[in-house]
């Protein structure tokens, strides 16, 4: 009897610290279902409905509202031409060489945030990125979708921007509707997803302690950030305020500050800003962290990191922790010179009430073609 409890004793041992190694090694990430099956059927638009209403939230909370401010307003001539403007939206040919990965940066804020960025109704997508894996090669490239790509959704019918499509509704999740919007304009479905909100693109970036920014000219926006002409490290929140930038200035001669401590330099705004120029602060930034990893030696140093995803990420269903680790870890050993960096084919478009909007100007398929990422 004494034999048995001295082993009883010994398995519970085991069990206990099995536990505290999981909890403390193992992140307890947030996921969502992605489930192909949905996903097909909002392609093949088997499943439809409708725009939410506010008074709709309160019977049913798991839809979410849209803001009425990313509706697209098309002109009559527009509405009548919408087929030829979207000519290059519908692929003839899959892109399925890939193992896809879909990065979402949700612009859902903090309160801290929407004091330098502003207050936002809904979700929306407003960064999306497909690492594309190469299956044979194992080469891997980057291709990012602009916010304001004009789409047919496949699930309501409307004319929008393809950021509207990352909503939860009857039809299905938020990641699964994106998903299958980017296979309808692509051919290119998607194996996994992960997504992040401000706050945790925030929290990612401060987690390795900053992330270098290099830039060509002294710029800032506002009293949200400012960053010194050349290379500096930035912490998470000077980071996102740089890469969602709309209105970034210039730095006109040298900068001056008067007796009481107040700027006053001359400033202009910078030419060119645009859903493009956020597309390659995004892409820099992601190459910026996927170096930052080259710094965890083990998985004792790593384990901070993976412990800043816990609240920081949401990851599909599909995704398994330990598949998400491993895939972390191999991308220690990329080659960032190597790493192909993408944004879709675009021109802009103007709509009936001012604001532009961007349409695919090429299909994404041949896009890919020309510059050698698909194997001719």
């Amino acid at each position: 009897m004494k034999i048995l409890n001295k082993y009883t004793y010994l398995f519970l041992g085991i069990l206990i610290v099995s536990a505290i190694v999981i909890l403390n090694f193992i992140p307890n990430l947030e996921t969502e279902e992605f489930d192909q099956e949905v996903i097909d059927n909002i392609i093949e638009g088997v499943t439809t409905t409708t725009v939410v209403s506010s008074s709709d939230n309160n019977q049913n909370e798991n839809l979410e509202s849209i803001d009425l401010d990313d509706q697209v307003v098309l002109t009559e001539a527009q509405i009548s031409d919408i087929d030829e403007i979207l000519i290059y939206n519908e692929f003839k040919e899959e892109i399925d060489n890939f193992d896809v990965y879909l990065l979402i940066g949700s612009d859902e804020r903090s309160e801290e945030i929407a004091l330098t960025r502003g207050q936002i109704v809904g979700k929306r997508a407003d960064v999306i990125i497909l690492g594309l894996v190469n299956k044979n090669s194992q080469e891997i490239s980057l291709l990012s979708f602009p916010r304001d790509l004009l789409i047919k959704n496949n699930c309501t019918g409307n004319i929008e921007r393809i950021n509207a499509s990352y909503t939860k509704n009857n039809c299905g999740g938020r990641a699964e509707n994106l998903a299958a919007a980017i296979y309808s304009i692509s051919g290119i479905r998607v194996t996994n997803f992960a997504s992040f909100d401000f706050e945790g693109f925030e929290e990612i970036i401060d987690s390795v302690d900053g992330v270098e920014i290099c830039v060509d000219k002294t710029q800032k926006e506002g009293f949200s950030f400012e960053l010194q002409k050349g290379c500096q490290t930035v912490n998470g929140l000077t980071t996102l305020n740089w890469v969602v930038s709309r209105s970034t200035e210039v730095l006109v001669g040298e900068k001056i500050i008067d007796s009481d401590g107040n700027d006053i330099s001359e400033w202009e705004p910078m030419p060119g800003v645009s859903d493009l120029t956020r597309i390659d602060r995004q892409q820099y930034v992601v190459m910026q962290l996927i170096n930052e990893l080259k710094n965890f030696s083990s998985i004792n140093e790593l384990n901070s990191f993976i412990k800043a995803l816990e609240n920081s990420f949401i990851i599909d269903e599909n995704l398994s922790i330990n598949k998400a680790v491993e895939i972390l870890w191999t991308f220690r050993n990329i080659d960032l010179g190597n790493v192909s960096k993408f944004t879709t084919p675009v021109d802009y478009l103007t709509l009936d009430d001012g604001r532009q909007v961007l349409v695919l100007n090429d299909t994404i398929y041949n896009f890919l073609k020309s510059n050698s990422i698909i194997d001719s």
